[in-house]
């Protein structure tokens, strides 16, 4: 492991692993969206979900070390394209959510399977990461290296996904823990689910 990182130096990879900590600690939609998994579908599928949620992640690293993040974004209307689908999914999910809020407990969970593939959709169509990985990553890598610079990506890209994905299941989790408690109140609970996935549509839309 530290062989292939050997184009960082102790302090760049310091830097660099304390900055994405940092940046995956920060309460964004990643975090609120297995929180809202996790709430409405208990613990396990709060951590499913972050799971899904973390194995998107290695989609936006393909396109960086491919560079096809350069290429997207330097096309406005292709950002927009992803930012509008995503908000269009986030609320669809948000629709649902609310919807299941008049059902019985126990109907209209999202089985597990279904919160892994909407946590890795949810990351897929946010263009956010793009951008991220085009400001962040290339502060990190070392052209002069004998790694090849996509792989310099690919590694590091790995690395900050991993620890994101970690710390999202956990957040995941415990949000699964909370809404258990209040199970027996699931009108609620889907309701309080459908008003997250909501906020991160809009926010989707709005933020740029």
């Amino acid at each position: 492991m530290w062989d292939h990182i050997a184009f960082l130096t102790t302090d760049q990879f310091l830097t660099f692993l304390i900055g994405g900590l940092l940046v995956n600690l920060a309460p964004g939609q990643d975090i609120v969206f297995a929180s809202a998994c996790g709430i409405q579908g208990g613990p396990r599928a709060g951590v499913i979900a972050g799971f899904g949620v973390g194995v998107g992640v290695f989609w936006h690293i393909l396109l960086a070390a491919l560079g096809l993040s350069a290429l997207v974004a330097a096309h406005p209307v292709a950002l927009s394209a992803i930012r509008y689908a995503g908000a269009a999914y986030l609320l669809w999910i948000a629709v649902k959510s609310w919807r299941a809020g008049a059902l019985a407990e126990g109907q209209g969970t999202p089985s597990l399977r279904r919160a892994f593939l909407r946590g890795i959709l949810s990351n897929v169509l946010n263009p956010k990461p793009i951008l991220f990985f085009l400001a962040f990553l290339p502060q990190f890598v070392n052209p002069a290296a004998a790694l090849p610079v996509w792989q310099q990506i690919v590694l590091l890209g790995s690395i900050f996904a991993f620890n994101g994905m970690w710390i999202t299941m956990v957040f995941g989790g415990a949000a699964g823990y909370a809404g258990k408690a209040i199970g027996h109140r699931m009108g609620i609970v889907n309701k309080l689910a459908a008003v997250l996935f909501a906020g991160l549509a809009a926010r989707l839309v709005l933020t740029r």
